[in-house]
């Protein structure tokens, strides 16, 4: 039986301290017991002598000096795991909030996971069709890859999240895939509008989803994401399934990491955020991938609204050093009405030639991709020209790059929420626009691909 303590000294809201502890660790869970009974979960955040500072996942009201007593659990959080968790919904500490029966466990597992040892990765390398053309397309997403999305305040970064889950699949192989999905800090009407999404279409028989709402603790909002990639560990690893695992918003989770630090005082870095919220971020990313020998994987895709929409903002350049590429969402095209939003131009997926190509996609994959971002990149050029010197001033050349810029945002980028494009139907509207140029223009295509599709 966990000793009791009845020496807590004082509590400021969600810290407290506790003297007088003996062989306590850090990070160890606790539980506190009120005078009347109710019990609330907490984690020690740091130890000093014989004094423990402990942080408290529920709200500190209630808590008496004199009568509350502490215990300490000798372990840290841990999630149980076990395949029934498939079609449910939990909170940030892995409880079910769809009014369903607790899960009974196979295992319980630490929700730190166990470090991967680089050398026990392999490459990822196969094609994830989202349905999405602006991503299989041209920013393909590979088995095993961490591919963010930047999104901005208001651009509809939740649609394509739940869009992506909806339709994602490996094709060619009946290997089963799942999908977990943790929301951080969001609002109980988005939270609404994923669990509906996935309920109307299905989806929610093979997703895992944990949600922590806008008004949970903070505290709560960083061990979400664990949660879910804890599961994620376990169905990949343990029942060999295919893994996609969708973070939303990483923002609201650096936030919280921010205010936690604020209240432990310690050394703020840049903008305030913690200085080892780069260590912090990347033990969450490197738990994606593929291991060696394992026939599931982890696939990974963090979304992050930037503030000031502002790429060079902390959390997205550490984002960005850390995974493998980034979908950007523009404020321009969702002017526009292009849904998705997606600017294919400084978006890039850095595993897309591993994933592309004769067996995989298509053998003519690789060139049309080039020769779109080129002949998109002098489209939007000859507009910008054509905004600063008019239309007369341009070349007929011109002309003709500037309205396939235009096809190609309503016609390739834009394709609603809905559309679930096969990787054969996004090629072909590449080439449909790509034959709106004369044919000699077309200098990043081998010539037996333009004689089988140009024009056709």
């Amino acid at each position: 039986m966990p000793k009791e303590y009845r020496t807590i000294q004082e509590v400021a809201g969600h810290l407290m301290m506790v003297k007088g502890v003996e062989n306590v660790t850090y990070d160890e869970l606790g539980e506190i017991e009120l005078a009347n009974g109710e019990t609330r979960r907490c984690r020690v955040l740091e130890i000093d002598g014989d004094t423990a500072m402990v942080q408290l996942f529920e709200s500190s009201t209630g808590i008496n000096l004199e009568s509350s007593k502490v215990r300490f659990l000798g372990r840290t959080m841990e999630l149980g795991v076990s395949e029934d968790m498939l079609g449910r919904v939990f909170d940030g500490l892995g409880r079910p909030i769809d009014g369903g029966p607790e899960i009974l466990p196979e295992a319980r597992r630490d929700i730190n996971g166990q470090p991967m040892n680089p050398a026990a990765r392999s490459y990822p390398q196969e094609f994830i069709q989202t349905g999405i053309s602006a991503i299989d397309g041209l920013n393909t997403l590979v088995r095993g890859q961490k591919l963010p999305i930047f999104s901005a305040s208001g651009l509809p970064h939740a649609n394509l999240a739940a869009q992506i889950a909806r339709q994602a699949k490996v094709r060619g192989t009946t290997e089963p895939f799942a999908v977990v999905f943790a929301a951080m800090g969001i609002t109980f009407e988005e939270s609404n509008f994923f669990v509906q999404s996935f309920k109307d279409t299905g989806a929610i028989d093979r997703t895992v989803m944990f949600v922590n709402l806008a008004n949970d603790p903070a505290v709560e909002r960083i061990s979400t994401p664990r949660m879910a990639l804890t599961a994620a560990e376990y169905l990949a690893f343990d029942k060999d399934m295919h893994v996609l695992v969708i973070l939303t918003d990483i923002t609201n989770y650096a936030d919280a990491l921010r205010e936690i630090s604020a209240a432990r005082k310690e050394v703020p870095g840049r903008r305030g955020y913690p200085g080892y919220m780069y260590t912090d971020l990347a033990s969450m990313y490197e738990r994606a991938g593929r291991q060696k020998g394992k026939k599931g994987s982890i696939t990974m895709i963090p979304i992050l609204t930037m503030p000031e929409d502002d790429k060079t903002h902390p959390i997205p350049d550490l984002t960005g050093y850390i995974t493998e590429g980034q979908i950007i969402l523009s404020r321009d095209l969702y002017r526009k009405g292009v849904t998705p939003p997606i600017d294919v131009l400084p978006s890039l997926s850095r595993l897309k030639d591993k994933g592309i190509g004769e067996g995989k996609t298509r053998a003519d994959h690789s060139n049309t991709l080039n020769q779109l971002f080129a002949a998109y990149a002098r489209g939007k050029e000859a507009k910008e020209l054509m905004v600063v010197l008019g239309e007369a001033a341009l070349t007929d050349i011109d002309k003709i790059y500037a309205q396939f810029a235009d096809a190609f945002e309503q016609e390739y980028v834009s394709q609603g929420y809905d559309t679930d494009r096969s990787i054969e139907e996004t090629l072909d509207i590449g080439w449909k626009l790509l034959s709106m140029l004369p044919r000699a223009e077309l200098k990043r295509i081998d010539d037996k691909y333009l004689d089988l599709y140009y024009g056709k």
